[in-house]
């Protein structure tokens, strides 16, 4: 698993939109969530990125097939290569949990979930 840095840090807590990827029997499907739930959230570790699921249902049924996610985010308010602007893409492993401490935690917070979708880094890059 890779940790994430202050870049991807700081991008995940100012991006304003998560576009989630996965691939199932039918093909690519891209699914999107609001960054302010990560921000709110905080990140587990340096590893895992938590997402309430109250919808995402296909991108839960892909999952169960492979377990492969590419996460998108981006925010003008980070500074990049080349002036205002930031984008990271990551690479991880996705799954849902819908019971216990974490679903829990996250519940309280955002009472309409259905379940929590856990994300586990395994690689990012910083796109410029």
């Amino acid at each position: 698993m890779a940790k994430i840095n202050n870049v991807v840090k700081e991008a995940l807590d100012k991006t304003e939109m998560v576009v989630l990827g996965t691939c199932g029997a039918d093909g690519v499907h891209l699914s999107a969530t609001w960054g302010e739930y990560v921000k709110n959230l905080g990140l587990i570790d340096d590893e895992t990125i938590l997402i309430p699921a109250g919808g995402l249902e296909k991108t839960e049924e892909n999952l169960k097939l492979k377990n492969q996610i590419e996460v998108l985010i981006g925010s003008k308010q980070v500074a990049g290569k080349f002036g205002a602007g930031q984008g990271v893409s990551i690479s991880g492993k996705g799954e849902f949990i819908y019971s216990g401490e974490i679903f829990n935690k996250v519940k309280e917070k955002y009472s309409w979930i259905r379940a929590v979708l856990m994300i586990k880094i395994g690689s990012f890059t910083v796109q410029l």
